[in-house]
């Protein structure tokens, strides 16, 4: 089965913030944010590949949108990363920016989930 575009994008991403987690491990010497980001930049793409098997719309619903919050919480751990230094604008802006993409998917995704859902209740009553 071919994976979906936000599949992709997150597994892509969860990629890169493993590299990042590395970095700054090892090269900046920084602990607690850098787990932060990695705990939360990699579970978005972990949601999306648990919402695949999701038992009903609300299901999948409840797993696509702890994937969009936690999105949300790594790009609050970007900016801080970056804010205080430990990211460069060069190396913040090209992660931040797929950070940023991933978001609007898993928005969008959200937004038409919840039409579908209403829609087809209007449709059973």
């Amino acid at each position: 089965m071919k994976e979906s575009i936000v599949e992709e994008k997150s597994k892509t991403f969860a990629l890169r913030i493993i590299k990042l987690y590395k970095y700054l491990r090892f090269n900046k010497n920084e602990t607690v944010m850098s787990h932060q980001v990695l705990r939360s930049g990699t579970s978005i793409g972990a949601n999306i590949a648990e919402s695949s098997g999701a038992t009903s719309k609300k299901d999948f619903l409840a797993k696509v949108y702890i994937s969009f919050r936690e999105c949300s919480e790594t790009k609050y751990w970007l900016e801080i990363l970056h804010e205080s230094g430990y990211l460069s604008d060069a190396e913040f802006q090209s992660i931040y920016d797929d950070c940023i993409e991933l978001r609007k998917l898993l928005s969008s995704i959200t937004k038409t989930t919840k039409i579908n859902i209403n829609n087809s209740k209007e449709i059973e009553d």
